[in-house]
């Protein structure tokens, strides 16, 4: 008697959390605490969201080679990957921490406060957002402590003591009746969180969008340039399987370091031009969009562009003159860089001589005519031709510092990319399509080539290794676009394989030599193997 006693007494010290119940606790504290920091953000701003925060600063200090990775594989679609990524390690911490809690709210306090911590900190490590912004992690770490311990407690008191058997043997745990009030308790306590949560959260994003800024877009009106560009008759083969010249704003591709889509209203914003200069110059929208303004069609592409790939695009884009702003502000004759921030914190070098030479360099708040769509950069961006997007096409763009690149490094720099990076003459074939079957005969390989400032001489074609077959051009509608080509070749029955090789107007010829996108651009020959039947 004495040792069933003495066995009992050691095995009702505590109540055990069975494991489905701690993580149902902790899942719904991670919730809950994301869901009110994103309801304060929404007063705070956006980009206070804990959540996005910790997004960024991962994206802060991604390696090159990841990043890489990510656009290699994931392409437009790498940020949802990221933020669906964290999500679901977040469901799993706090499944983690709840199922650690089996006796006490411990570990699962501890979970929360470390997380809390790392959003302050990432918060706080963004120079884009103000001192009450803090406020949104804050809240989050408080509430995601408040709510594991409140579910933790009721979830425990719903649980009855393990006990003996009569004959010594240790019952199962018990939960309490149907009718029993910690069981309903505990019940109204993990749907309220659930409920609460997904309203704070739907909240909360409503608040982030309240600034309207599509309406702000639509405000703004048609932008008529001084001079209207045309694209004239036969500046594509997209009969033939080219892209048409100029790229719909919907496909206009999209890589950037943003998690979401900055929201700037034109009436928030304003440009602030300093450093080495004269005098310092501030604009706001007004200014800019009353002043003369210029149309350039000028292709884009991104510095992470495999050989062949798609990160390139083109369209009419209107704005002001880079170059006329710096000469209003006085660049000093020692500046060679100029550093553009986004609201967002990214920062991008480009040589002052690219933006005050003849090419066109533009702040451009427009795309074929209408304003830019919000996710290419409304209300003002960049567009510089002849030069990779990372340091030269910064969207969102609020603050130009004029400096030397001595001083100062843009985002990507310190991450193993060039400090310059003039784009590299290149071709892409579009059809063939690689491993496609198409009919003997005359068979046409098409695609596009670029060498934005120089212009493209010639595109050459050849077979299976064989000699080198000068293709068809468009007309060349301007040095700082590409140009589209053609070729029909006689083809047998087979596989074979094309390689395309582009001539610029300098006289130089497309590399064979293969280089990946690090540090300054990828190169090589593109190729394409199809079957002809």
């Amino acid at each position: 008697m004495g040792d069933v006693s003495m066995r009992a007494s050691t095995r009702s010290d505590a109540p055990t959390l069975p494991w489905p119940m701690g993580a149902l606790v902790g899942v719904l504290s991670i919730g809950a605490a994301v869901a009110s920091g994103q309801l304060v953000a929404g007063f705070v701003g956006t980009d206070a969201s804990p959540f996005l925060a910790v997004g960024d600063a991962f994206v802060d200090r991604t390696p090159g080679w990841l990043k890489e990775f990510a656009v290699s594989n994931f392409g437009t679609n790498d940020k949802l990957v990221l933020l669906s990524t964290m999500g679901v390690v977040l469901v799993l911490f706090g499944a983690l921490a709840g199922v650690l809690s089996k006796r006490t709210s411990a570990p699962g306090t501890a979970f929360a406060v470390v997380l809390g911590v790392i959003a302050v900190v990432a918060v706080l490590g963004r120079s884009d957002l103000g001192q009450l912004s803090v406020l949104a992690p804050v809240v989050s770490l408080v509430v995601g402590v408040l709510v594991f311990r409140l579910l933790h407690r009721l979830a425990m008191e719903w649980i009855v003591t393990r006990d003996l058997e009569p004959d010594g043997r240790p019952r199962r745990p018990v939960y309490g009746d149907s009718s029993g009030d910690s069981r309903r308790k505990f019940m109204l306590g993990t749907v309220g969180v659930a409920v609460g949560a997904t309203v704070a959260g739907v909240v909360g994003e409503v608040l982030t969008n309240e600034h309207n800024v599509e309406g702000s877009r639509a405000a703004v009106g048609l932008l008529v340039p001084a001079r209207k560009t045309v694209v004239p008759p036969g500046a594509d083969f997209a009969r033939n399987g080219t892209p048409t010249f100029l790229t719909d704003p919907a496909s206009f591709y999209r890589v950037d370091t943003a998690l979401t889509v900055p929201e700037l209203r034109a009436q928030d914003w304003s440009l602030r031009i300093h450093g080495m200069v004269d005098r310092e110059l501030t604009f706001n929208f007004d200014q800019i969009r009353r002043r003369r303004l210029t149309e350039q069609i000028v292709t884009l592409c991104c510095v992470s562009n495999p050989v062949g790939g798609p990160y390139i695009s083109t369209q009419k884009w209107e704005g002001v003159l880079l170059k006329d702003l710096l000469a209003e502000a006085g660049v000093h004759p020692d500046a060679d860089q100029l550093l553009s921030t986004s609201v967002d914190g990214y920062t991008a070098g480009t040589p002052i001589d690219a933006l005050t030479d003849d090419r066109g360099a533009l702040l451009a708040i427009g795309m074929n005519g209408q304003p830019l769509p919000v996710e290419h950069g409304f209300p003002a961006r960049m567009v510089v031709p002849g030069l990779y997007g990372y340091v030269s096409a910064t969207k969102w763009v609020v603050d130009m510092e004029v400096t030397t690149f001595g001083a100062r490094q843009g985002y990507w720099v310190p991450r193993g990319y060039s400090q310059r990076a003039p784009v590299k003459t290149e071709s892409r074939i579009d059809v063939p399509a690689s491993f496609a079957t198409v009919n003997a005969g005359s068979v046409v390989v098409a695609g596009i080539a670029w060498a934005q400032t120089k212009g493209i001489d010639k595109v050459e074609v050849r077979v299976d290794d064989g000699p080198w077959q000068q293709a068809q051009l468009t007309t060349e509608v301007t040095k700082n676009a590409w140009r589209m080509w053609r070729i029909f070749l006689p083809l047998r029955p087979g596989q074979h394989t094309v390689e395309a090789r582009a001539t610029d107007d300098t006289g130089y010829t497309q590399t064979s030599a293969v280089a990946d996108p690090i540090p300054n651009g990828a190169t090589g020959y593109p190729s394409t193997r199809f079957t002809v039947k």
